[in-house]
Order: structure tokens, then sequence, then C-alpha cells
């Protein structure tokens, strides 16, 4: 399974780097001189990360046979994606991989379902999980402990213990 670990914003400078928005909590690992990225859309080959470095918040990366900002302005809104194989296991009990959300069933704390996540999202802050109602209506469930106490993925399904309102939306 292919797992999103970044996408490209725009160039930087005039010699090929780019600003990469990054999407994994790993990037020392993800973007490690040497790495090969698949993207989407996809391009004629995978990219390979020559160099990297932070600046002002913000992970450059260089890519093999990018030279100049046409180059690197040409992968604008490219995101990087990697093969789940290749990814670290979850160092504890509370990381999880959107892929093994998506498609969990959602439950109130006494067991009723309130419907499937099928998408996680990524705003500022916690994440998002994108929950189908078994009414038809989508409710966005922020991803914390409070809300969400427990994650069961060997049974296929999480706990939502949400506020009144939240679900109503």
């Amino acid at each position: 399974m292919q797992l999103v670990v970044g996408r490209i914003a725009k160039a930087h400078g005039i010699a090929g780097e780019v600003s990469v928005d990054v999407r994994t909590d790993d990037p020392d690992h993800r973007y490690a001189a040497g790495t090969t990225l698949d993207t989407d859309p996809p391009r004629e080959a995978p990219l390979v990360i020559e160099s990297t470095r932070w600046h002002a918040g913000r992970l450059l990366v260089r890519f093999a046979g990018v030279a100049d900002r046409n180059a690197a302005e040409a992968l604008r809104g490219t995101v990087l994606v990697a093969d789940s194989e290749t990814s670290r296991s979850a160092s504890d009990d509370e990381d999880f991989w959107d892929h093994d959300l998506i498609g969990l069933r959602a439950e109130d704390p006494a067991g009723v379902a309130i419907g499937d996540v099928v998408d996680v999202l990524h705003p500022p802050g916690p994440a998002v999980l994108v929950i189908k109602r078994t009414t038809g209506a989508e409710a966005l469930v922020p991803f914390v402990a409070e809300i969400v106490p427990a994650v069961a993925l060997d049974e296929g399904r999480l706990v939502v213990d949400a506020p009144v309102g939240l679900l109503d939306l």
C-alpha cells in the first residue's frame, strides 16, 4: 500500500531545491539521502533524494536530476508516496497509519454502531477521522484520546466517546 509522506510545495532558490510539506512523523528516515520516493501523479521514474536540509521550519529537498528552478517548479503539487512495506512499525500502541484506521467500524462506548471511518484528514493540529454515519451523513471526529479512547485494529473497530452534538454537525 502506498503511504503519502509529503507534497512538493514550490521551488526554493535557483539550484533545483524544493520545499516539501511533510506528511510523516519520521522525516529523518523517510527523507534520508539515497531514498527513492514514488509520486502521484506518476512520473517517468521515481524521485531519488540527493540531500535535505531544514530552513525556516520547512524541509528543503534536492532530487537527483532536478538541476534548476524550472525543473523544480515543474514538480510543484506532486504528492510523494512510499510503500508501506518500507515503513518502520509504529513505535507504540497509540501510533496508527491512516490505512490502518480507514475501514474501521466506529462505535459508541456502549458498542452501538456509529458508522465507518472513510478517511483521515491532517489539518494543523490533531488528525481528524471522517466517519460515514449509518444515516449516510459524514461526521468529522478529532482523533484525540479524550474522544477516541480505544482503537482495536484486530477487532476492526474503534470507540468514539463524542461530546454532545459532535456527531450531529
